[in-house]
Order: C-alpha cells, then sequence, then structure tokens
C-alpha cells in the first residue's frame, strides 16, 4: 500500500500560501483543501483573500465559499467534514493539499480535538 501524504501549507495572512499550495497541487496531481476558518463563508468577500477561479489555475479546491455565516459551523464540524473528504481524497491520490492559517482548523484536521460537549 502507497504512504497517503497531506502536505499542509501553513503561515500568515498574505505570505503566499494560495500559490504554493496550487503549485504543489499541479507538481503533484492533486487538489487542495483549505483551512481558512474565513474562506468558509459566502458573505466574507473582503479580507478574506479567496483566490480567484483564475488564480485557482483549474486546481479543484475544497471548502472555500461553502457556507453561510447565517449556518451554525465550527472547529468540530470543520474537523468531521474535512476527514471524510480527506478519506475519499484518498481513495484517488497520494497526496493531498491542505492550505490555510487557521491553526485551530488545521490541527484539528492533523491531531484532532478534543471532546466536545454538546450545545443545547
Amino acid at each position: 500500500m502507497t504512504a497517503k501524504i497531506l502536505l499542509s501549507v501553513v503561515g500568515p495572512t498574505a505570505s503566499g500560501k494560495t500559490q504554493v499550495a496550487i503549485a504543489l497541487a499541479k507538481q503533484f496531481g492533486t487538489e487542495v483543501v483549505s483551512a481558512d476558518s474565513r474562506q468558509f463563508y459566502r458573505e466574507m468577500t473582503v479580507g478574506t483573500a479567496v483566490p480567484s477561479m483564475n488564480e485557482r489555475s483549474g486546481i479543484t479546491h475544497h471548502f472555500l465559499q461553502h457556507k453561510s455565516i447565517r449556518e451554525k459551523y465550527n472547529v468540530g464540524d470543520f474537523e468531521a467534514e474535512a476527514l471524510e473528504l480527506l478519506r475519499q481524497l484518498f481513495q484517488r491520490y497520494n497526496i493531498v493539499i491542505m492550505a490555510g492559517g487557521s491553526g485551530l482548523y488545521l490541527n484539528a484536521v492533523r491531531t484532532g480535538l478534543d471532546v466536545f460537549p454538546k450545545i443545547a
């Protein structure tokens, strides 16, 4: 069985993460998973640096503007959705790229979270 690798591109805002993630995705013929907690939301178009379709250069990106700010969504939800997506992507690819500046969200996927109590 071939090892499955999740390459994480991390860093501060405006450090070039998107460009590096796209270059890596092209090099390895794979897809990009966003772990940026602000780029999830459709309504947040200012100050989030969501890459345009042109910037994405034909590379499939996941978790970009897929939620509304009116929906309940938290790091636990992201962790579950990202792990399921990665399970699916690793059936097709040996390497997947994850990019973002939200350390909590990146670590949720990489190392997991503590158990969260249900919110009433």
